[in-house]
């Protein structure tokens, strides 16, 4: 009853978050306030897990949680602070390299997962490419291989064979899913940045964003049924 009411709650300020970015004027504060509430209330899953997959790991997604929504706020300042938001939501991808990179060894799975991953982010990069300018590039070719390599590391968690320190299987979908939603949501804010705008942009960036790092921070519990 109470991971319903939570989950009810953080649902809930989310959809507020995505409702207030199409505000205007006045309005506009729903979003100001309901974006970073949302990112907080999702790492409180994170903090409040019992068990923890390890200690490491839970204070190593809190961290990239936190970051991210130091990134938020970046990016829905009223001047131009994409930059500083690029910067904090790398950092945060650095923080969940550390958290999924534990218990893996190079393995089938890990070097399917770079084929993979590696192989989408070339033509992200090269779609976007002519689309960015000058000085972006370096920054977003930078989160673009962080993001890739965050994404690599969780899908091994999957396919590779389990190792002594390797996350339980539930544990591992739950990255796993979370690192892809990621992907979708940092490529569709790019697009939608950089290459001309896209439909709904803040509804597709914003649900895809909240359900990655809601994925992440249950992959914190040990087990869950």
């Amino acid at each position: 009853m109470i991971i319903r009411r939570r989950d009810g709650l953080i649902l809930v300020v989310a959809v507020l978050a995505i409702i207030g970015a199409f505000l205007q004027g006045e309005g506009r504060w729903l979003h100001w306030f309901a974006k970073p509430a949302t990112t907080l209330l999702i790492a409180g899953i994170a903090w409040q897990a019992r068990p923890a997959a390890s200690p490491s790991y839970r204070r190593a997604v809190l961290a990239g949680m936190l970051l991210s929504c130091l990134g938020d706020i970046a990016l829905m300042l009223p001047v131009d602070a994409f930059v500083p938001g690029l910067v904090a939501f790398l950092l945060a991808h650095v923080c969940y390299i550390v958290a999924f990179r534990a218990g893996l060894r190079a393995g089938a799975g890990l070097w399917g997962a770079f084929v993979l991953l590696g192989g989408f982010a070339t033509l992200n990069v090269v779609g976007l490419w002519p689309h960015l300018p000058p000085p972006m590039r370096i920054p977003v070719l930078a989160n673009v291989v962080v993001l890739a390599s965050m994404a690599v590391l969780a899908l091994a968690r999957v396919w590779a064979r389990p190792q002594p320190a390797a996350a339980e299987p539930c544990s591992a979908r739950w990255t796993a899913v979370g690192a892809v939603l990621f992907v979708a949501s940092d490529s569709l804010l790019a697009w939608d940045r950089f290459a001309g705008g896209l439909p709904v942009a803040s509804l597709l960036v914003l649900s895809t964003y909240y359900a990655a790092q809601y994925a992440i921070a249950r992959s914190v519990v040990k087990r869950i049924s």
